[in-house]
This record gives structure tokens, sequence and C-alpha cells, in this order.
């Protein structure tokens, strides 16, 4: 299974990144927490899943979309069989991602438990894991394997990156670097700090996404601007999300004006960070179309006309996705 240049890995194969229309570049469609499949209190019940999704992703498309990135990684629910038949029902491209990360999400088979304390994998044995889900297709349980992974995701300890998550980030680097797929990073508490672990591997920035930009600290570091400095996209991928933590869509709006003013509008990714489904945790009860619906025309308040908004929902994540 090859990665040609040009296209981008969804679950049903290759398709030309031309075709991929709006994209939504951060979202989870099926989350479970590690283990919640084996609660008492935990239902999967497939039909109804299934139907929470394909109407979630109806109304996506309903509303312009084209692509939904499903940046959840291996092991939190991610099930290909069944994006297959949501994509095969609704028309809307998805693109699954492989990764793990941080640390804390991590089964004790991916550290070793031999020594006190455990050590984590080394990242070659990280990048194996990854490329194979790009090369060979991604792992239904157990030993089958289907669609390429279109994407490598990690993340970091909130609190700071931990000797695990360094691992999982220059494997993820090093899986990205040899497939040609993208790499999404989630930071812990340093973006740009997290941002140079990776390209440390020789990983080009414009191959990397690093995601929770519109988180405040983020924002009072400066981080917005320094990533895109770097050359690599900045994603604020909480649109829509109101707490403490994060900006409010106005803020947001006002930081994507920002970056466009700066020259950094080729830089810009948006997404709402939505669940469509969410076992054993709480998710994010938004649309995916909210991002179309209620964040462009903050978008446009703010002076930004057609072409900038095409260039961050349409072109930045086709140039980002499409294979090298």
């Amino acid at each position: 299974m090859s990665v040609e240049s040009n296209t981008v890995n969804t679950v049903l194969g290759p398709v030309a990144a031309e075709d991929l229309g709006v994209v939504s570049v951060h979202e989870a469609l099926l989350s479970v927490v590690p283990g919640a499949e084996y609660a008492y209190d935990v239902t999967l019940d497939r039909a109804e899943i299934f139907e929470t999704l394909a109407a979630g992703l109806k109304d996506f498309r309903a509303h312009g979309g084209g692509t939904i990135v499903d940046s959840t990684g291996m092991f939190h629910g991610r099930d290909v069989r069944l994006y297959e038949a949501l994509s095969r029902t609704t028309g809307v491209h998805i693109v699954a991602s492989t990764g793990q990360g941080p640390e804390e999400m991590l089964g004790g088979y991916f550290l070793t438990p031999q020594t006190d304390p455990p050590t984590p994998w080394p990242a070659e044995k990280f990048a194996d894991l990854f490329t194979r889900e790009v090369t060979e297709g991604m792992v239904v349980p157990r030993v089958e394997r289907r669609a390429a992974a279109g994407l490598v995701a990690t993340a970091a300890t909130r609190e700071g990156m931990t000797a695990t998550d360094e691992s999982l980030f220059r494997g993820a680097a090093r899986t990205a670097l040899s497939t040609g797929v993208a790499l999404s990073v989630r930071y812990g508490s340093d973006a740009l700090h997290d941002l140079d672990v990776v390209l440390d591997e020789k990983l080009p920035a414009d191959r990397v996404v690093v995601g929770g930009l519109d988180r405040k600290d983020a924002v009072a570091a400066g981080a917005p601007l320094g990533i895109a400095r770097r050359g690599a996209y900045v994603a604020l991928d909480h649109v829509g999300t109101r707490d403490d933590a994060h900006l409010t869509d106005d803020e947001r709006a006002a930081l994507v004006a920002e970056l466009v003013r700066a020259g950094f509008g080729d830089r810009i990714l948006l997404s709402s960070n939505a669940t469509g489904v969410a076992k054993g945790h709480p998710g994010n009860d938004l649309p995916y179309s909210y991002v179309l619906t209620t964040f462009v025309p903050l978008l446009k308040a703010r002076g930004l006309g057609d072409e900038d908004t095409r260039r961050i929902l349409v072109e930045n994540p086709r140039a980002l996705l499409s294979a090298r």
C-alpha cells in the first residue's frame, strides 16, 4: 500500500487532495476511553452509534463540509469498518489517524515494565508501529488491516512533555518523514518546545500542525505567531468551546484576523474538537458544522473575505494532508 503525492488517505482509499472540499482538521467520531468498552455501565450499540454519527456528518455536508479528520489515533475508539460505512452513506470523506498519546493514556504494554520505574518504548518502536498503519493499513482487532492512516497524531502531557511523550513525538515525526503523511501534535505546556522536538527529527515544519493554540496560555506566550513563523500550521481547534482555559469565539476570530494581517493566512487551520459519540468520558457536544455556521460569520465581521476563509478551510488543510 503506497502513499501517492497529491492524494490523501481516507478510510475508503486514496482521494485526490483537490476533492476534499472544506476540511475540519481535528474532530472525533467515536471516542472511547481505553478500557471503557469493558465497563458495566457503558453500552456500545453499533447501530445507535452509526445513526448518531451519520446524522452529524450529514449536517456537516449540508452546510458545505467535505472532509472530517478523526484525530483520535489508535486506541480511543477508532472503528475503521464503521467509518467506511459512514463515509459511503453520508458522502463525507473521513481521514483516520494513527498515533497515541499522551503518556497517561498509554497502556502498560507501551512501557517497559521490567525496569523500575518503567521506561518508554524507544522512538523507533513507536515509529515502526505507526508507519505500518500508513503503509500496510490500520489495524482492526485482532489481525486484519484495512485502509491506510492519513495522519499521525500525538499529544503531550498537559503539565509538560514527559520522556514517554518525547519518544512518542519523535516516533511520530519519523513516521511522517518516512511516509509523507502529516503530523498533528497537541502541545503540553510549551508549544514551541514541543514543536522543536519534532523539527529536531528533520521533519519539515510545513508537515506539522500544532493543535490547542486557542488555549489562553498559548496566546499569552505568543505561541500562535511563533509557531507560524517557524513554518508549521497553527490549529485553533476548540472553536465553540466555552471554558476558562480557552479563548472565546470572538477572541479566536480576532486572533485569526491578526495572523492573516501578519501574513500567515496560509498557516491557519480551524476545527471544533467535536465528539460525535463519547464513551467513558464527557464528549464535546458541538455539531461538526459549527465552524461553518457560527464561526465563519465572525471572521467575516472581522473583515476576512471569501478568499481568506477558503484558504483556511480548503486550501490549507489540503496542503497539509496531501502526501509528500
